[in-house]
C-alpha cells in the first residue's frame, strides 16, 4: 500500500475479530517499525507491554476498568486479539540529556518545554497503527484512566519510573464495526488549522 493510502485509510477500529489472532511476523513489525520513531536526543526512553494470551488480555481489561458491566464499545474492543501498551521513560531523557555531548550537567526538568518522553512514546503508537494499516489490519489508540495506572501496575509488574501513554488495540476488524459517530462532525480542513506566516 501506498504511504498516502496508509494513511487515507487509517481510522480507530473498536471492533474485531475475535477468531483472527494477528500473525506473529505481523506483530514483530509493528514493534520494529515502533522503534524506528524520532526521540530527542535518540533517547528511546520507551518500553512496550504486549498482551496476547486470552488471560494476560483479560488482566489488562480487568486492572484498567472500574469492574461494572461493559458497554457496547468495551465489548468490541476487548476482541482485539493484541493490545501494546507503549509506555515513557521519563528518566531516560534527563539522563541522556545530562551527558557531555547534549551540554546539560544536570537532570533537570524545567529545561523542558513539554514531555518529549510522552510525545516520543505517541509517535511509536502512531507507527503502530500506521502499521497495522498497512498489514491489512484495524487498530485504536486508547487511554488508561489515570486512577487505573497503579491496578495496571501492579498486574503487569511495570516499574514507577515507566507510564503507559495509553494502549492500541490490534487485530481483524470484526463484522461490527462502525464508523465512530465522532466522525459525523466532520474532519477539519486545512484551511481551519494551519495558519501560514502568523496567526
Amino acid at each position: 500500500m501506498d504511504f498516502a493510502d496508509v494513511v487515507r485509510h487509517r481510522r480507530m477500529v473498536r471492533d474485531y475479530d475475535a477468531d483472527r489472532p494477528v500473525p506473529a511476523e505481523v506483530r514483530e513489525r509493528l514493534l520494529e517499525n515502533a522503534i524506528r520513531a524520532p526521540s530527542a536526543g535518540f533517547s528511546q526512553g520507551w518500553a512496550f507491554l504486549v498482551l496476547e494470551s486470552p488471560e494476560d488480555r483479560e488482566r489488562f481489561w480487568t486492572a484498567t476498568t472500574d469492574g461494572r458491566t461493559p458497554d457496547g464499545w468495551l465489548v468490541r474492543m476487548r476482541r482485539a486479539p493484541l493490545l501494546i501498551v507503549p509506555l515513557s521513560n521519563k528518566a531516560a531523557y534527563l539522563d541522556r540529556y545530562a551527558e557531555p555531548d547534549k551540554g546539560w550537567t544536570d537532570r533537570d526538568e524545567s529545561r523542558w518545554p513539554v514531555p518529549y518522553w510522552d510525545v516520543d512514546a505517541g509517535m511509536a503508537a502512531l507507527l503502530i497503527l500506521l502499521t497495522a494499516v498497512d498489514e491489512g489490519l484495524g487498530a485504536c489508540f486508547f487511554g488508561v484512566p489515570p486512577e487505573r495506572i497503579p491496578a495496571f501496575r501492579t498486574a503487569f509488574g511495570v516499574p514507577e519510573d515507566h507510564r503507559p501513554v495509553g494502549c492500541v488495540s490490534v487485530g481483524y476488524p470484526g463484522a461490527g464495526d462502525q464508523r465512530s459517530p465522532s466522525l459525523k462532525r466532520g474532519r477539519r480542513s486545512v484551511e481551519e488549522v494551519v495558519h501560514r506566516g502568523r496567526w
